[in-house]
C-alpha cells in the first residue's frame, strides 16, 4: 500500500529557506511522475514542481530559480528545496505520485494542470509553510 508522508514545512521570515521531504512508503513504480502541489488560502491547487524516472525536472514560473525538486532513490524520498522564500508561497503543499500508467509527458502538464487528482492517486497529507513578511 502506498502512503506518502510530507514533513519539513514551518513558518520563515521572508527570503528564509526550507526543505521539505515526501517518504514514498510502498512506493515502487520504476517509470513514474511525481510532483509537489501547493493550495493557498481560497486559491486552487497549483502544480509547483515535478520530477520523473527519466530524471526530468519542470518548475512552475513563480517558482523557477528558487526551489529545487530532487530524489533520493536509496531513502525513497522526493524533496523540494525552497529558497528565498516570499509571502506568496505562503500554503499547504503535498506531495503526489503517479500510478502504473499515466499519460507521457504529464511532467510538462504539471505548473498548469487544473485536475491533478485525476492523474496522481497517490498523495500525502500536506505540509503547512508559512512565510511571514
Amino acid at each position: 500500500q502506498v502512503h506518502l508522508v510530507e514533513s519539513g514545512g514551518g513558518s520563515v521570515q521572508a527570503g528564509g529557506s526550507l526543505t521539505l521531504s515526501c517518504k514514498l512508503n510502498g512506493y515502487t513504480h520504476t517509470s513514474y511522475c511525481l510532483g509537489w502541489f501547493r493550495q493557498a488560502p481560497g486559491k486552487e491547487r497549483e502544480g509547483v514542481a515535478g520530477f520523473d524516472s527519466d530524471h526530468q525536472t519542470i518548475y512552475a514560473d513563480p517558482v523557477k530559480g528558487r526551489f529545487n525538486i530532487s530524489k533520493d532513490n536509496a531513502k525513497n524520498t522526493l524533496y523540494l528545496q525552497m529558497n528565498s522564500l516570499s509571502p506568496e508561497d505562503t500554503a499547504i503543499y503535498y506531495c503526489a505520485a503517479t500510478g502504473g500508467v499515466f499519460p507521457a509527458k504529464l511532467i510538462d502538464d504539471i505548473p498548469t494542470l487544473k485536475d491533478p487528482v485525476r492523474y496522481f492517486p497517490h498523495w500525502g497529507q500536506g505540509t503547512q509553510v508559512t512565510v511571514s513578511s
